[in-house]
């Protein structure tokens, strides 16, 4: 079932917006349609050959097979009309104009099917009934018809030339609808097999299924849902999109956007400069989850907000190293901070402070003090206590670089 949409009257170029006549009501009588039955192939041929020279979109479409089947079509059309005002009176549910509207409505999906555009269409229809009024006319003025009936013939040509463009013109929009929902449909498909990781013959099926030609290089942007929308608009009109991205990043969706590597990167996150965003590394596009997962990751990281801005992950890749492993990262700390375990939190805690600092700064005293706003001498004495507690310790490389590791970290806690 469909929808008929009125649309304006089409005469000529002209579009007339008066009431047109119910052309299921009207009757003619057999001696005015008679004449016009007998030169019915002649009138589809002259409409075709008219449509084929004033609509450059069906001149192709009109040659060989598909030809033919487009004239048997264009004859059906023209004597479902004769049909339908030729019927005798009386209640008919059989009505031929049934069959005349679900076939233009068919017509107006095939058309957008096949990349034509719904004005190519209803310039078909249009020359169509100009000049199948034209021959029509032409036939019944030699048969020698009144004016009042040529002219009251005329308005039921329109009317039902008008009845089947309705139709074509529901059948094409339905038609778009349709496509462009399966397509979105195949598109999050798409972006759901490569956050899992699918092998690369699915993603490269998956990818043809949804007409999405593939990129070198896709980055994982994660933004938050309510802006979604917004941002996509200003990307790579081949981004994919997710407005669930998983566990651990609610309330964000995901954007892949292709190609955003190299020099693009800049302008990328240029484009999201005043959005609230995680930027992933580029991967390959069948490895994109790759670039998800890191974002996530950083997501993640203490003390660290997309708020307001774009976050880069290129920017945290020493934390996210750090990071990797919290377990053994905690374990780290424990064993290299286990000399100070045992004495009062505040004063520990202190000790810890400098201690960083001082790995920090490579032991220079005025920058620890200036970083902690304290002065040098509590910085000379805490470090002293710090020696006291792990004497050679603290001239060891090895244990130097796992304190560093330890401690380097966003938020170390107090052992």
């Amino acid at each position: 079932m469909f929808v008929l949409h009125k649309i304006p009257r089409l005469n000529g170029s002209i579009a007339v917006t008066e009431p047109l006549p119910d052309v299921r009501s009207y009757r003619l009588s057999p001696d005015v349609v008679a004449p016009l039955r007998e030169r019915l192939s002649d009138v589809a041929l002259q409409t075709i050959d008219a449509i084929t020279a004033e609509v450059p979109a069906y001149t192709e479409a009109f040659t060989g097979l598909l030809g033919s089947k487009i004239e048997r079509a264009v004859k059906a059309a023209l004597g479902t009309f004769l049909n339908l005002v030729a019927r005798a009176y009386g209640p008919d549910p059989q009505s031929p104009l049934a069959p005349a509207l679900e076939a233009a409505y068919a017509l107006g999906r095939g058309e957008a099917r096949s990349g034509r555009s719904l004005d190519a269409l209803l310039g078909a229809y249009r020359v169509g009934a100009r000049v199948a009024w034209h021959e029509l006319a032409a036939i019944s003025v030699g048969a020698g018809q009144p004016a009042p009936i040529i002219a009251h013939f005329a308005e039921l040509v329109f009317a039902y030339i008008d009845e089947l463009s309705a139709a074509s013109v529901a059948g094409h929009a339905d038609e778009l609808a349709s496509t462009g929902r399966a397509r979105l449909r195949h598109l999050e498909q798409l972006a759901r097999a490569l956050l899992a990781g699918e092998a690369e013959q699915s993603l490269i099926a998956a990818a043809e299924r949804a007409d999405w030609a593939p990129p070198q290089s896709l980055t994982a942007v994660l933004v938050p849902e309510h802006a979604a929308r917004t941002v996509v608009d200003l990307l790579d009109g081949r981004t994919l999109q997710l407005s669930e991205a998983g566990p651990g990043v609610q309330d964000f969706s995901l954007l892949l956007v292709p190609d955003a590597h190299g020099t693009s990167r800049a302008a990328v996150t240029g484009l999201l400069r005043g959005q609230s965003a995680v930027v992933g590394p580029a991967r390959p596009w069948t490895q994109v989850r790759a670039s998800f997962d890191r974002a996530v990751r950083t997501m993640q990281i203490p003390g660290l907000s997309p708020a307001g801005r774009v976050v880069d992950t290129e920017d945290h890749l020493a934390v996210l190293v750090l990071t990797a492993d919290p377990q053994a990262l905690a374990d780290l700390r424990a064993k290299v901070l286990a000399p100070l375990a045992g004495g009062p939190d505040l004063a520990a805690a202190k000790l810890v402070e400098t201690l960083r600092s001082w790995l920090m700064h490579q032991g220079r005293r005025e920058d620890v003090a200036a970083e902690l706003f304290i002065h040098p001498q509590t910085v000379r004495y805490r470090m002293t206590r710090l020696r006291e507690l792990y004497g050679e310790r603290l001239r060891d490389p090895e244990w130097l670089s796992a304190l560093t590791i330890a401690l380097a970290a966003p938020s170390a806690p107090s052992p």
